[in-house]
């Protein structure tokens, strides 16, 4: 025993308790971390699942902007003795690409890219914005441009106007 005459106990004998947690503390613990991991993972799969979907817009959009690009620096008017086909490197005026369409896109020379086969491109061009009156702007007329990119899960369309003026009409 542990005590003086009193029966008092001495402060060496006190019995003090060990820290740290229980078994029940320990698994209660687990338990709920391991159901809030899989709710964070539930939540990052759910995010990345569609995750690719703007990826491929991007594309669609960067080959809408190529196409768009190309078809602006020909010239506006039809050139003497010009190119009336339906061969895209042979295209030499903006109205050429009038009614183009291909499964999968095409390099400005028909070579077909790789990587590429879920789009489908098509281009429209017309008098204006308005059916096929004719728009006045300055000296000269302005078309349409309207480039469709359809890829899985979607489509983009890209407008631009092409003018003709004074040294390309």
């Amino acid at each position: 025993m542990c005590t003086d005459f009193l029966g008092q106990p001495f402060a060496s004998c006190t019995r003090q308790r060990a820290g740290g947690f229980s078994l029940l503390e320990v698994l209660i613990a687990i338990v709920v971390l391991g159901v809030g991991i899989a709710g964070l993972a539930g939540v990052f799969a759910f995010v990345t699942r569609d995750s690719a979907d703007p990826m491929l817009r991007k594309q669609a959009l960067a080959i809408a902007e190529g196409l768009m690009q190309e078809i602006q620096l020909k010239s506006f008017a039809n050139p003497s003795g010009g190119y009336s086909g339906t061969d895209r490197a042979q295209f030499d005026d903006v109205k050429d690409y009038h009614g183009y369409a291909t499964t999968g896109v095409m390099s400005a020379d028909n070579t077909t890219v790789l990587g590429l086969e879920k789009y489908n491109v098509s281009v429209s061009v017309t008098d204006s914005a308005y059916g096929s009156a004719t728009l006045t702007v300055g000296a000269g007329n302005a078309v349409l441009i309207t480039v469709t990119i359809a890829y899985p899960g979607g489509s983009i369309a890209l407008s631009g106007y092409r003018t003709g003026y004074a040294s390309d009409a």
